[in-house]
C-alpha cells in the first residue's frame, strides 16, 4: 500500500490517515506531496497519486483500490483487518466512539480555522473567541463522558488507542500550541496521545521536513 500525505506539520488530515495506517498494522509506504508550494494550484494536478482526490491529501493507494478522506480510509483499513482494531468491542462504546469520530469529521469549523494544526509554531496562549470556546466546551465534554464510560481499560478515550484518538489527535496537538486550559482528566488523555510513539514518530519527521507554509504560520498567530 502507499499512504500520499501532506506536510506533517501542518496537515492534520494526512495525520488523521498516517495513524489509522500504523494502526491497521499493515505495511505501507508513505509519498510526502509539499502543500501550498508555489504553483501548488497548477502542481497538484499533476500528481499522478493525487488525481483521485483533486489534489486533496491522504489518498490511500492499495493496488488498484484508492481511497481518499481520511474516514473512508480508515473505515476501508478496518475492513481489511477487523473493526475490533479500531472500534471497540461493546456496541454501546462503538456507537459512541463512532459519533464522535462523525462529529469531528464534519464539525468544528470554528476551531480548524482559528486554531490550525501547526507543530512548527513554539506553543502560546491564543485568545480564544466564542465560537471556538464553544467548540473547545463540546470536545472537553464528548472527552469527559467518554472516559468515564468506556476509558477503564487504559489512557484513552475507550481505554485503548482506536478510531477515536485518531481522529481527535490533530485536536491534541492544537490545543497543546495554542495553549487552551484543560480540566486534569484532559491533561492526562492529551498527555497520553502526545507521547503515543506513533504520535511521537510523525513530530519527529515533522521537525525534518524542510517546507513551511507562511500563510498558515501567519494564520497560527493571528
Amino acid at each position: 500500500m502507499k499512504l500520499v500525505i501532506g506536510n506533517r506539520s501542518y496537515s492534520s488530515w494526512s495525520l488523521r490517515g498516517w495513524l489509522a495506517a500504523k494502526q491497521s498494522g499493515l505495511a505501507f509506504e508513505t509519498l510526502v506531496v509539499p502543500l501550498y508550494g508555489p504553483g501548488w494550484d497548477d502542481a497538484r494536478l499533476q500528481i499522478t497519486e493525487l488525481a483521485p482526490s483533486h489534489g486533496k491529501v491522504p489518498v490511500l493507494w492499495d493496488g488498484d483500490a484508492v481511497v481518499w478522506d481520511s474516514l473512508a480510509l480508515l473505515e476501508y483499513l478496518a475492513d481489511k483487518v477487523g473493526r475490533d482494531r479500531f472500534w471497540p468491542k461493546a456496541e454501546p462504546a462503538c456507537a459512541m466512539a463512532r459519533a464522535m469520530v462523525a462529529e469531528m469529521h464534519a464539525g468544528y469549523g470554528a476551531l480548524r480555522s482559528s486554531l490550525p494544526m501547526n507543530l512548527r509554531a513554539l506553543p502560546f496562549a491564543k485568545p480564544l473567541s466564542e465560537p471556538v470556546r464553544a467548540d473547545v466546551v463540546r470536545i472537553l465534554t464528548l472527552w469527559a463522558e467518554a472516559r468515564a464510560r468506556y476509558g477503564q481499560g487504559g489512557p484513552f478515550l475507550f481505554g485503548s488507542f482506536g478510531a477515536a484518538d485518531i481522529f481527535y489527535a490533530p485536536v491534541v496537538a492544537r490545543l497543546r500550541t495554542y495553549g487552551v486550559p484543560v480540566p486534569g482528566f484532559a491533561s492526562a488523555y492529551m498527555d497520553a496521545v502526545w507521547e503515543h510513539e506513533w504520535m511521537q514518530a510523525w513530530v519527529a519527521e515533522a521537525a525534518k521536513e524542510p517546507w513551511d507554509i507562511p500563510q498558515w504560520d501567519e494564520a497560527a498567530r493571528t
